[in-house]
């Protein structure tokens, strides 16, 4: 173990201290934390996104922090320490890497993952075994994800099992299908009970068709909101340097700023 890595999870243990540690820290327990490990786990991705470097370094530390901070309540409570999580982790690798690792070889990385797959499922059975859990193709997918990424998941597992559109016109007619479904309630005045059930069936399709092209839509609505804020503040910062304010702009005159700053990309 690194220096500086047995110097954290000695920093850690003593701000857990009940009699001499730090009192928030003290009180933390899984649950209290896990909100912060999902935040910095997206800070990472932030980081990456932004290509800095830098913060990605301190980004990380910070969720390096999250995994020590959860060992150490582990090891308290007796149930696992850090070293634990890092041979559990360890092995793992070891196990869905047969091709480096063992004898077993693919022909390509198309290969390769349906191998990973095959292998995810199978620890997914044993411990539904184990733990008495249900073991259905869909079951075990993390009620916490973002929903997006829960829909992607939940349509490559239903998928797995032949659940699934033989090519790409399939899901681009359920799409149709359900934009369709949506204008029919928003003309009939339905209720937002109604129509917030509409626009999921609307998205969930979107995240169908991400799939079938191979397109991560979490990314991809990240990249999106990013071209968004990129072009909405061309518009603020055009209007300010004419002293203007974007309140009191006409409709017609943000859309051709818009337009503007399209073309700058």
């Amino acid at each position: 173990m690194t220096e500086n890595l047995t110097r954290l999870l000695k920093i850690m243990a003593q701000l857990r201290n009940p009699d001499t540690g730090c009192p928030w820290d003290v009180a933390q327990t899984y649950a209290t934390i896990a909100p912060y490990t999902i935040e910095e786990a997206y800070e990472v991705a932030d980081a990456i996104q932004q290509n800095d470097i830098v913060a990605l370094k301190g980004e990380l530390g910070d969720l390096l922090l999250q995994v020590v901070f959860h060992s150490r309540i582990g090891e308290e409570a007796g149930d696992f320490d850090f070293d634990a999580v890092a041979g559990a982790i360890a092995d793992k690798m070891v196990r869905r890497h047969p091709h480096v690792f063992g004898s077993e070889t693919h022909k390509n990385r198309d290969a390769q993952r349906a191998s990973w797959e095959t292998q995810k499922a199978a620890e997914r059975q044993k411990k539904a075994e184990i733990s008495g859990q249900k073991s259905g193709a869909i079951d075990g997918v993390p009620l916490a994800l973002p929903a997006l990424t829960r829909a992607e998941k939940l349509g490559k597992r239903a998928a797995r099992v032949g659940f699934e559109w033989p090519d790409l016109r399939g899901p681009l007619a359920k799409l149709q299908e359900e934009l369709s479904e949506l204008r029919y309630e928003i003309k009939a005045d339905a209720p937002p009970e109604r129509l917030s059930d509409e626009i999921g069936d609307v998205l969930f399709s979107v995240v169908n068709l991400a799939r079938h092209l191979r397109i991560d839509p979490e990314s991809a609505l990240r990249h999106c909101n990013a071209k968004f804020e990129r072009r909405f503040r061309f518009i603020e910062d055009s209007l300010a340097a004419e002293g203007r304010d974007i309140a009191d702009t006409t409709l017609d005159d943000m859309e051709d700023r818009w337009k503007a700053a399209k073309r700058t990309e």
